[in-house]
């Protein structure tokens, strides 16, 4: 790969909201070392199109969803690679050529920028997220940035030191791969997570997918992207409520689809390390149940109740089990 003369297509996924940061994204993409041959953009179908502009950009209405907007087949792509993005990404200007680059030394199949800031937080919350099981900081160990836990949470790389680490999930606001890599993992069959109350998780799935795929998966820890994150800020109790009742619903679905069947079909049902998945998710989903009872918020633990609830109906109902079962694939090894 001759990273000056590769040529990649944008896609952008928006609902034409994000104001001045999506302008900052098309500004950033037109002063790229390498340029896209084109930047396409898919709306959400009633939103109205952005007045921001560079002049060269496509719009293509889609479905509503995080899902949808990016579960796409692209025939409209000419290109072999692909830069996904959100709408509130800021790229400098060697970003995408850093990309290729780091793809080419590698010989990997994705890549996506290290965006968010884990270890910025006190020690207060990385102890109550490590003991929680959903987010776990590690030292470096040369190889890996993010690996993915039985508690369908994640652990990551708090220290590094490389350019770039092997990765089994990522984040979602940017990554670059080929339109065929994308398109081999399905991800239009995980529509069903746009049916949730609350979209959350999409990206894990997707990158957990790709690892399962069998393909080669880095993390850039020197790209100079950086996520700027035009979401509403999530101000009010309720919202906050929502967010942490549908992080538990997801948690309880990605674990029984991604981990749990997944090593059932793997191991023939082993019985041990069916186990040893239920007992890693059982301490989860405890854990959060006795923090909400040693605070006395009975509020909040009816909500949880109530979520977990709801994700054992979904995995459950007939919809859930008819979906085709995710394989791990052995095609690539790292």
């Amino acid at each position: 790969m001759n990273t000056h003369y590769v040529k990649y297509t944008a896609v952008i996924r928006t609902l034409g909201t994000a104001g001045a940061k999506y302008q900052t994204l098309l500004d950033s993409l037109a002063a790229q070392t390498i340029k896209p041959e084109a930047i396409l953009v898919y709306i959400a179908e009633g939103y109205p199109l952005p007045k921001e502009t560079i002049g060269i950009e496509q719009y293509i209405y889609v479905k509503k969803g995080m899902v949808a907007q990016r579960a796409l087949q692209y025939k409209e792509v000419q290109t072999d690679w692909m830069l996904f993005l959100d709408d509130d990404v800021y790229l400098a200007p060697t970003s995408v050529e850093t990309l290729f680059g780091q793809l080419k030394e590698h010989d990997a199949d994705v890549i996506s920028p290290d965006v968010f800031p884990n270890a910025q937080r006190s020690f207060g919350e990385l102890l109550l997220m490590a003991v929680s099981g959903r987010m776990l900081s590690r030292k470096d160990d040369g190889k890996w940035g993010y690996k993915v836990m039985r508690t369908a949470g994640y652990s990551y790389n708090a220290h590094p030191v490389l350019p770039t680490y092997w990765s089994q999930t990522n984040a979602g606001p940017c990554f670059l791969c080929k339109k065929q890599t994308f398109l081999d993992i399905h991800f239009e069959e995980e529509l069903w997570m746009d049916k949730m109350p609350y979209a959350m998780g999409d990206d894990q799935v997707m990158f957990y997918k790709m690892y399962l795929h069998g393909m080669h998966q880095l993390t850039s820890y020197n790209s100079g992207i950086i996520h700027m994150d035009a979401g509403s800020a999530m101000q009010s109790l309720d919202k906050e409520n929502s967010r942490i009742c549908a992080d538990l619903r997801f948690k309880l679905l990605f674990w029984h689809r991604f981990i749990y069947r997944v090593d059932c079909e793997m191991s023939k049902c082993n019985v041990f390390l069916a186990l040893w998945d239920i007992l890693c998710i059982g301490y989860a989903m405890s854990f959060t149940l006795l923090i909400s009872l040693l605070k006395g918020q009975w509020g909040m633990l009816k909500l949880k109740k109530d979520a977990m609830t709801e994700a054992v109906r979904v995995i459950n109902s007939e919809a859930f089990k008819s979906l085709p079962k995710v394989k791990r694939q052995w095609i690539k090894r790292i």
